[in-house]
């Protein structure tokens, strides 16, 4: 999705918001990374369709290895299944957020010729750069969000009724506060020139 380009909804369909959109894609990458924080106290309020369009565009545009994305995104709405995967995040109650989305890797879209454990590798890698993507696009539009790393995969699995292992959870919505950044460590701390 481009500025001024028509769009054709892909998922979902309802409304559209142009001028909304142009500024949206006017963001500078840089102020979003440095303001990102995360967010574990959401209005109760939705996301509107053109932002988690937007959101799910992003993450489709995160790199993958070899172009074949190992990953399926679940976007998650059923109370019940919420409900379902709060008891599977340790009971974190911020994972019923509005959106909730479930990055899961799928290794068989890897169609490349390497060892499974590589292949699988991939997979994890591809899901979390998808992630990442969705939770820079939510920040620019506006939105909060706060990663979940902390699972138990199997109950994940069953609660979404699939095979594929999660890698993380998304749980996105309008901040009740729009939280500052916090200090991150001194760069030559970081950083290891060899």
């Amino acid at each position: 999705m481009y500025a001024g380009e028509q769009s054709t909804n892909l998922y979902p369909k309802k409304e559209e918001a142009p001028s909304e959109i142009d500024d949206a894609l006017q963001t500078n990458l840089f102020n979003v990374m440095l303001n990102r924080r995360s967010q574990r106290k959401f209005e109760d309020r939705q996301v509107e369709d053109w932002k988690l369009e937007m959101i799910f565009a992003a993450a489709d545009t995160a790199p993958t290895a070899g172009g074949f994305q190992g990953f399926e995104i679940y976007h998650v709405k059923n109370p019940d299944v919420k409900a379902k995967l709060v008891q599977a995040a340790n009971n974190q109650p911020y994972v019923d957020a509005p959106v909730l989305l479930v990055f899961c890797m799928d290794p068989s879209r890897v169609k490349m010729n390497f060892p499974p454990h590589i292949i699988k590798k991939f997979s994890v890698q591809d899901a979390t750069l998808a992630a990442a993507y969705a939770q820079l696009a939510a920040h620019a539009l506006g939105l909060s969000s706060v990663w979940i790393g902390m699972i138990d995969e199997q109950k994940v699995m069953q609660a979404l009724g699939t095979d594929l292992v999660p890698s993380c959870m998304l749980c996105i919505g309008y901040p009740q506060k729009m939280l500052h950044a916090k200090p991150k460590r001194n760069l030559s701390e970081l950083i290891h020139e060899i």
